[in-house]
Order: C-alpha cells, then sequence, then structure tokens
C-alpha cells in the first residue's frame, strides 16, 4: 500500500489517491502534512452567518469589496450575528510547506487542499524542479458558490486547467495580498522607478472608506505599515502608486515570467487604491514568492519554460528590507498566537519569539498600532523555539498567514516556509471560545490554525532529526 493510499485508509478519507512529488523528503513531509490538517477537524466549528438552509440560501453576499475589518467593526459584527449553528460542509484549506537546508535552498515541498469535495485532504502532486503543479484546476473564491454550490467555484483562474483532476476554489486571501503588493513596488524600486525614500502623495480621486483620506509618507513607510500592521489604507496608497506609474500590468507578467501564474492582482481602483476582490493567491506559488524574498543561494526553481529562478529577481537591499518587515509583524495570532501568551485561549501555535517592536517592556503586552491585546507575551517569549517572519490576513471568510520559519540558537533545527490559506475568517468560531476582553482586539480565528500551525513546527522539527 503507498503511503498516500495508507493515510487516507487512516482517516476514512473519500478523496481520491493522487500522486505525491517524486522526491522521499516531500512524501513524509506531504503524508504528515495531510494528517495533521486532517487532526484539527476544521469542519468541527460554529457560522455565526449561516446559510438560510444549507445548500439553498447563503448568509454572505460576495461582497465585491474585502478588507482587513477594524477591531470596531469586528465588535460590531459579533453583536449582530445570527445565533452560530454548525458548519454545514468542510472548509476550504491550501496548506503548503517548504523544508529548506541551511543555504535556504528547498529541500523538501507538500501541498494539501481541504474542500468540500475533499473533506479529508488530498495531496497535490508537484514538480520537483518547478516547484509547481499543473494538476490543480482553480477557481475564483466566491461566498454565496461555496455556501450553496457545494463549495465549488465556476470561474476558473487559469486557463487550459479544466481537465485537471483536481478542482478547487482558493480562498481569497485577504492581506496577504500585500506580499503581492510589496514584491511589486520593491521591484519598480530596484529599476530605480521609485524611491523608498520619497514621499508619495496619496489623493484619491474617489472616495473609500477602507482606503481613508489624502497622506503624504515616505513610500518606506506605507510599505512598513502595509506589512506589520496591516493597515490597509496604506496598501490603497501603494496600489494607486503602482497605477500612477501604469505597471500593475507588468508586475503581473513578472509574477507568470516567475512561474507563479496564480498569483495576480487584477481589478483595483487605479482612483483610490481600493476594490481588492480581484486578487487571487494559491499557497505553492505564495510560498515560493517568500522561498525568494528568503533569498537562498542558487537556483530556487526552474519555470516550465526553463528559466532558471533566483534571489537575484530581487536585489539584496530589498529583500533584506521585506524580509525584515515581515519579521516585525504586529499580528501573531494565526499560526503562532504569541499575542495571546497564556490566556488558555487561542491554543498556542509555531512557538515564535514576540517582535520586540511592539512589546511593552514593562508589561509584555502587545499594541501593534490600534491593536491592543491583554497578555504578558514574556513568558511565551522566554519558551520560544523560532522566529516568524509573516504576513496574516482576515475578513469574515478568509483566515490565511504566510511566513518564513527559522529556529532559534540551541533550539532543535528548522528552517522552512508555510502558508495557510482558509475561508474560515471571522465568521467562524470555536465551540468554546470566551468572550473577548472590552477594549482589547478581539480574536480573529479559529484556535485551529494555531494547533495546526504548531503541528507544522513539530513535523518539521522532527523530519529535520
Amino acid at each position: 500500500m503507498t503511503a498516500a493510499v495508507a493515510v487516507s485508509a487512516l482517516l476514512g478519507g473519500t478523496a481520491p489517491a493522487v500522486a505525491e512529488p517524486d522526491s522521499a523528503a516531500g512524501h513524509r513531509l506531504a503524508d504528515r502534512l495531510r494528517a495533521a490538517i486532517a487532526a484539527q477537524d476544521f469542519r468541527n466549528v460554529l457560522d455565526v452567518t449561516p446559510p438560510a438552509s444549507s445548500g439553498v440560501a447563503a448568509g454572505r453576499a460576495g461582497a465585491p469589496e474585502k478588507y482587513d475589518a477594524t477591531a470596531a467593526d469586528l465588535a460590531a459584527r459579533v453583536a449582530v450575528a445570527a445565533e452560530p449553528t454548525p458548519l454545514h460542509q468542510s472548509p476550504n484549506l491550501d496548506v503548503a510547506v517548504i523544508e529548506l537546508d541551511r543555504l535556504g535552498r528547498p529541500t523538501a515541498m507538500a501541498d494539501v487542499l481541504v474542500s468540500p469535495r475533499y473533506p479529508d485532504g488530498v495531496v497535490v502532486p508537484l514538480n520537483r524542479s518547478g516547484l509547481s503543479t499543473d494538476q490543480v484546476r482553480y477557481r475564483w473564491w466566491d461566498d454565496a458558490e461555496w455556501d450553496a454550490n457545494g463549495g465549488r467555484g465556476t470561474r476558473d483562474v487559469l486557463a487550459g486547467r479544466e481537465q485537471a483532476p483536481i478542482d478547487f476554489s482558493s480562498p481569497y486571501p485577504a492581506s496577504v495580498l500585500k506580499l503581492m503588493v510589496g514584491f511589486g513596488v520593491l521591484r519598480l524600486a530596484d529599476q530605480g522607478r521609485v524611491s523608498l525614500d520619497a514621499d508619495y502623495v496619496y489623493e484619491p480621486t474617489a472616495p473609500n472608506a477602507a482606503c481613508g483620506g489624502a497622506a503624504t509618507k515616505p513610500i518606506k513607510r506605507y510599505f512598513d505599515e502595509m506589512i506589520t500592521l496591516s493597515k490597509n489604507e496604506s496598501t490603497c496608497a501603494l496600489i494607486k502608486m503602482v497605477h500612477d506609474l501604469g505597471a500593475w500590468d507588468q508586475v503581473n507578467r513578472t509574477f507568470a515570467d516567475l512561474g507563479l501564474s496564480t498569483l495576480m492582482v487584477t481589478g483595483t481602483n487605479p482612483a483610490n487604491g481600493g476594490r481588492w476582490i480581484g486578487a487571487n493567491m494559491s499557497s505553492v506559488d505564495t510560498a515560493k514568492l517568500l522561498l525568494l524574498v528568503n533569498g537562498g543561494v542558487g537556483t530556487l526553481w526552474t519555470t516550465a519554460e526553463g528559466k532558471r529562478i533566483t534571489r537575484d529577481e530581487l536585489s539584496a537591499t530589498s529583500r533584506e528590507l521585506f524580509a525584515r518587515t515581515l519579521a516585525d509583524q504586529g499580528h501573531n495570532e494565526m499560526l503562532s498566537t504569541t499575542n495571546w501568551c497564556g490566556r488558555g485561549y487561542p491554543a498556542p501555535g509555531i512557538p515564535q519569539v514576540t517582535p520586540k517592536r511592539w512589546v511593552d517592556p514593562a508589561t509584555g503586552r502587545v499594541t501593534a498600532g490600534d491593536a491592543v491585546y491583554d497578555r504578558d507575551t514574556r513568558p511565551c517569549d522566554a519558551a520560544a523555539e523560532v522566529t516568524f517572519a509573516h504576513k496574516t490576513g482576515w475578513v469574515d471568510t478568509t483566515g490565511s498567514d504566510a511566513g518564513i520559519v527559522r529556529s532559534l540558537p540551541g533550539e532543535k533545527n528548522r528552517h522552512y516556509v508555510v502558508v495557510v490559506f482558509s475561508n474560515l475568517g471571522t465568521d467562524y468560531v470555536d465551540l468554546n471560545r470566551p468572550a473577548d476582553t472590552p477594549g482589547t482586539f478581539p480574536v480573529l480565528y479559529t484556535e485551529k490554525h494555531g494547533k495546526l500551525g504548531k503541528a507544522i513546527d513539530e513535523i518539521v522539527a522532527d523530519l529535520r532529526d
């Protein structure tokens, strides 16, 4: 019996057996990743905006605008939410992990998809040299279709995949799309078309509440706020700046030329930088983008056209800035949960050290922009085993996190990229979720995401032994 079939049998799975990546290390990683996802029982959550009747009328309306909600927005949503009910079908998850050696070169990769069609998970077959797949028919995300159409989308992301054996609707990436914006801005800086130290005058010519009003700041500050604080206003400014330069088509072509065909930012509004719903990301391609940012030695992957991709797609200066900014993440609350250290809920995730930039040295509590947390992070930092340079994203039907993990000195050796996209955003809560503390940032995600992050970290540490 093959490992893939064995795991399917162990989980009682109904998903078709799919070939693994063709390395033994990738095979082992994929098997264990799939089992770890299944162990979280992601369907066992409550839906605060359920369909009126399962599979008939959706409670969510596929809004044309989706932005990370503020604390006040989230509090209002919870206050008016319907009585939570059990989730009516399996959620969609796209989970990828790339193991790296000490030089940052990929040694193994795995990608697992979960959906109502594949409730026990399906392992995606990956081309080893390209770290890619042509075996998935990716569909655009639509809330109403997921609710009422058995999780199946109707619009293809990529042409020519109609006969692919795996059919999957990619969850909307929410603010993880800011990785694509950041890459585009840094490429323009490398080309000399913008200076990161120069001011950009953001003057929206059409109103957008999430984008805010006019502002003037150095481009580097917009970039920092977009990544570390997930500030929507700064993101809109940078998206509009790229529009001002007529460069979005170029950025999207660059993703395609790099073999990152599912990464795209389309349909944004040049008047204000808003309307982000036309963004798409798969975990495979997002992991490869972070692999490039991480800056490993030599060829990182080879495209289908034979192009060898190296870290030099971004300058050393740009890569260092990107990685340093991701390492200063203020929202450590999905795959890692140290902002809630010792709270009891949510469960511990990736055992990262919390970036000191946001921690009050007297209390150990995190304040990241307007987000105020009520827990002392110092006990978790004392027990930390890794750093986690990452970007989170959340809306009502998105829970996402993508980043680079490195072991701290003296801890079990691991170095890897992890990406999780799911539709389990702020509409979904756990059975045991306690009330949020008034005046502090609310818990955004099911704690199952943190448990999965911890499980993935333990898998990689174990496989590296």
